[in-house]
């Protein structure tokens, strides 16, 4: 892992383990993510490979999770901090104890991916994150 979690502050706590349903929701909405129904957020959860979050008092201020097998294949999802948060360093301490935890738990032949919107590529590449163009090309498909 290349990037460090240099930010040091006593006003918000670094949390592993899940948020409810609800906060997950509310986290994902108001960082301008897609809506998840509740179904979805509950299934979702409670099949985390890993998730951790941050506090400010009693509110999640930011969240980040891995998902997949925990052998072969997983991926970083949900990376997000609130607007009024952001530019803290919160989103790198995030995914410093994500990385923590896939390069103590994984196998090294586990291969780690993620989907970057816009110029959050620029957080991955920090943890040694590589664009998978041209070889590969990122797809999906939404269930009707």
């Amino acid at each position: 892992m290349q990037a460090n979690d240099s930010i040091h502050n006593d006003s918000f706590s670094l949390m592993e383990g899940r948020v409810s349903p609800e906060v997950y929701q509310y986290v994902r909405r108001e960082c301008g993510l897609s809506p998840k129904s509740t179904e979805a957020a509950t299934r979702g959860l409670a099949a985390s490979l890993h998730m951790v979050h941050v506090r400010k008092e009693d509110e999640v201020v930011g969240m980040g999770r891995l998902i997949g097998d925990g052998g072969c294949f997983c991926q970083v999802v949900d990376i997000c901090v609130l607007p009024g948060c952001q530019g803290l360093g919160l989103g790198k301490r995030i995914m410093h104890r994500l990385m923590e935890y896939v390069d103590e738990e994984l196998p090294t032949t586990c291969y780690v991916s993620l989907m970057a919107d816009g110029e959050a590529y620029k957080l991955y590449v920090q943890y040694g994150f590589e664009p998978v163009w041209p070889d590969s090309r990122g797809m999906f498909y939404r269930v009707k």
